[in-house]
């Protein structure tokens, strides 16, 4: 598990920098809400709406994150397409001699 140090006036619990440059995934979120679900005061349990909406929330980090990576995919194709063609052109163009420059 994490450890939390209180580092503010309020005593909040806050993250070592360690651990506030990871990020937190799918497994992550499950681990929570499941923990969440397990420990709720079973005659005030969680509003069903808050729920769905945690979950449409996270629904929608993992799909933008999922575009990025395809996004980033292409994007570095695109790149190395170009560097080719650009190697390709440079190869086939002829250099300029002194003997065309003259007849110009």
């Amino acid at each position: 598990m994490t450890s939390l140090s209180a580092v503010n006036s309020r005593n909040l619990p806050v993250l070592s920098k360690d651990m506030a440059e990871k990020k937190l995934g799918q497994t992550d979120f499950l681990r929570l809400m499941t923990t969440q679900l397990k420990e709720q005061d079973p005659f005030n349990p969680v509003d069903n709406q808050a729920m769905v909406a945690q979950m449409a929330q996270f629904s929608s980090v993992a799909g933008i994150s999922e575009m990025n990576t395809s996004l980033k995919s292409i994007s570095d194709q695109i790149s190395a397409q170009t560097e080719l063609l650009a190697s390709i052109k440079a190869a086939t163009t002829p250099a300029a001699t002194a003997a065309s420059n003259q007849g110009v």
